[in-house]
């Protein structure tokens, strides 16, 4: 990375994908409210971004940026860590938040779906890591990946989302090879956190009965929350200092079904 000598950043900076709103905006406000600058980025999510991020700089000025890319366009990816990195002349945490997700059934599958979803899901957070590594290594930082429970257990009829997902958990095994010593790598696969556009109908019996069949394969019979998410992605980047190549489910126990 180009770096400034004019200028002395000692604050810690988060450099967040798709993090406009749901886990990813929790997750930035989580390392905001813990002292972090951080850095959101967002693909269409225009409104939601900037209204985060004058949130954020409400309660402290110039502690928020946001960037717009659409990951799966290289162009447009490209830049993206050295414009991140512009923000603050710095980067301590990378979180790999972005996804793209929509069903593929098999019989209807095609190349753009493919580029995609493996575009959004894993090469942009594996070039974001390349790109980065100087910088995370001198700041003896830390990159978490998001996977997905159905990276282990695929879901009928998103294939090409499934295996994404898993080759993001295998990246992160790989780059916490690739990084160490200095940088530590590592993954957090939710489970159930919010529900589905197609489950939000609460006035919709079937959905209410759809909703009781999925929190009775959760042992904890219950959903979680945003913050259950934002908290552990925040202990693997800060706290856990002897952790890394680890995925960490928080699913209520969903995996044991």
């Amino acid at each position: 990375m180009k770096r400034s000598t004019n200028q002395n950043h000692d604050t810690r900076v988060c450099f967040l994908t798709g993090a406009s709103k749901r886990l990813g905006a929790c997750t930035a406000k989580k390392f905001h409210a813990e002292g972090f600058n951080v850095i959101i980025h967002y693909n269409s999510s225009k409104d939601e971004a900037h209204a985060l991020v004058a949130q954020l700089n409400a309660l402290r000025i110039g502690s928020a940026f946001c960037l717009q890319a659409d990951l799966s366009n290289r162009e447009q990816m490209q830049p993206l860590a050295q414009l991140a990195f512009d923000c603050y002349q710095r980067v301590d945490v990378l979180v790999n938040n972005a996804s793209a997700f929509y069903p593929t059934p098999l019989t209807e599958c095609d190349h753009k779906a493919w580029d995609d979803l493996f575009d959004s899901n894993l090469r942009a957070a594996f070039f974001l890591a390349q790109q980065l590594a100087p910088e995370l290594k001198l700041r003896a930082g830390s990159v978490i990946n998001m996977t997905d429970t159905h990276a282990d257990n695929p879901l009928k009829g998103f294939p090409i989302y499934s295996m994404a997902k898993a080759g993001v958990k295998a990246m992160t095994k790989s780059l916490a090879k690739e990084l160490a010593p200095r940088v530590r790598v590592n993954g957090v696969s939710p489970g159930a956190i919010l529900w589905p556009p197609s489950l939000e109908d609460e006035s919709d019996p079937a959905i209410l009965e759809a909703r009781k069949n999925m929190l009775e394969k959760i042992p904890l019979r219950t959903l979680g929350e945003p913050q259950n998410i934002a908290d552990t992605v925040f202990f693997l980047a800060n706290d856990a200092c002897y952790v890394t190549g680890q995925t960490v489910r928080v699913d209520g126990g969903r995996y044991l079904s």
